[in-house]
């Protein structure tokens, strides 16, 4: 019987490192193979990490909120057995210390289970009345950082629930003793600022946009929905997408990403739709894989469903990498309009405003119609403006009068 050191295992997609967000055990208890025995937030996703010994617990190696790299010591266990040879087997196998669905070996599923806390030997922590309130130990972690309060917040999640966009909030507003807050970059967070830096940096990039009425994209909608069962309705936003894809048939220029290295435009076969969603964690863009060969109620299902799972954050960190295209409906925060920053590595992101009554001419009469406003940022080294126009007045066109598209897809 040895003392066994488990590693921070390596994530899958890059992802170097991790920040501790709550542990699942304590030192002295005793943990059995495959428990989960803490939960890290990487810039991708919350996960929760099992262990492959058995044994008892003599070391945690970071508290909740501290950074661990891929590779460097996690939790070190006592009185292990066979599994640790076993363990070394896996890893020689594959790429490391491998979660499921993570990693490069394709046989990383069948060699692991994955269960819960075994809570007769691991009880959970006692919180306060106050704690109960707050489901997510990465917004207790956050509150815990920056020497908040909890017991001070409302909660605006159901049943008084306190979410991290509660605690943002109100870190918001430095309390009159300090001059100031500071809240960290990390996480989701950095994994974004550090995206959207990058792309500034290396994009020259352009940003054109133009009014659109879309009174008769609403209708088609009802009319859509009225033939579909409840569960299968289509929302806006899978059929903007719809006519998105339909327009990038027409230039696909605009589908592609620019190789520096070998100086040269990648051209991609497939569309692989990245939707800007906002989460609780932050700002993600997951993709749904070759969106332009999916129907249109198939791409409202995926769309539906992929979304869900991203402002869960159980969407796996490989279903928010690989985008070709961006669509951002920037129009759920109420807003007209947006020069919305380049997904790097991509060429273009579409944007889309809040639907509004405005007052319109149709056939030379002045009437009330739904506008909205769409707007195209795009890599100028891709393209130049006639076809960057091109493209979004041919998508304007498709909602101005959806049925020429709808209809034969």
């Amino acid at each position: 019987m040895n003392d066994q050191v488990f590693l921070l295992p390596d994530l899958g997609e890059g992802l170097t490192e991790a920040d501790i967000a709550e542990w699942k055990v304590r030192v002295g208890d005793t943990v059995t193979i495959d428990q989960v025995v803490v939960e890290v937030e990487t810039a991708k996703a919350a996960v929760e990490v099992p262990i492959p010994f058995e044994g008892t617990v003599i070391s945690l190696h970071g508290d909740e909120g501290s950074t661990l790299k891929v590779g460097t010591p996690l939790i070190t266990v006592s009185g292990t057995h066979a599994t640790h040879e076993q363990y070394r087997e896996e890893e020689r196998a594959g790429s490391g210390n491998v979660l499921i669905g993570y990693g490069t070996s394709e046989d990383t599923g069948r060699r692991r289970r994955r269960v819960g806390v075994n809570r007769e030997v691991t009880p959970p922590r006692e919180h306060t009345g106050v704690a109960r309130r707050v489901i997510s130990p990465i917004v207790r972690n956050l509150a815990r950082q920056n020497d908040l309060d909890l017991s001070r917040l409302s909660g605006s999640g159901p049943g008084g629930v306190i979410n991290r966009a509660d605690v943002e909030r109100a870190l918001a507003t430095p309390p009159e003793t300090a001059d100031a807050q500071r809240i960290p970059i990390k996480g989701l967070r950095k994994a974004v600022a550090d995206k959207l830096s990058t792309s500034r940096r290396e994009i020259p990039d352009a940003t054109t946009w133009v009014d659109v009425d879309a009174t008769e994209l609403l209708q088609a909608r009802r009319t859509i929905n009225a033939a579909l069962p409840d569960a299968e309705n289509v929302s806006l936003m899978a059929l903007l997408a719809r006519l998105a894809l339909a327009a990038l048939k027409q230039y696909p220029e605009l589908n592609s990403t620019v190789d520096t290295e070998r100086n040269e435009i990648v051209r991609y076969g497939h569309v692989h739709l990245g939707i800007a969603a906002q989460t609780p964690r932050g700002l993600v863009v997951p993709v749904i894989e070759k969106a332009d060969s999916l129907t249109t109620v198939e791409l409202a299902r995926q769309l539906r469903d992929t979304t869900a799972l991203a402002r869960e954050g159980t969407l796996p960190p490989a279903r928010l990498t690989g985008g070709t295209f961006t669509l951002n409906n920037y129009g759920v925060f109420g807003v007209d309009g947006s020069t919305p920053i380049i997904n790097h590595p991509e060429a273009a992101i579409l944007g889309v405003g809040r639907i509004i009554d405005k007052p319109w001419v149709v056939d030379g009469q002045l009437a009330v119609r739904k506008v909205t406003q769409v707007s195209l940022s795009f890599d100028h080294r891709v393209c130049d403006g006639g076809v960057a126009g091109g493209f979004l007045r041919l998508f304007a066109d498709y909602i101005e009068n959806p049925i020429t598209v709808l209809g034969r897809l």
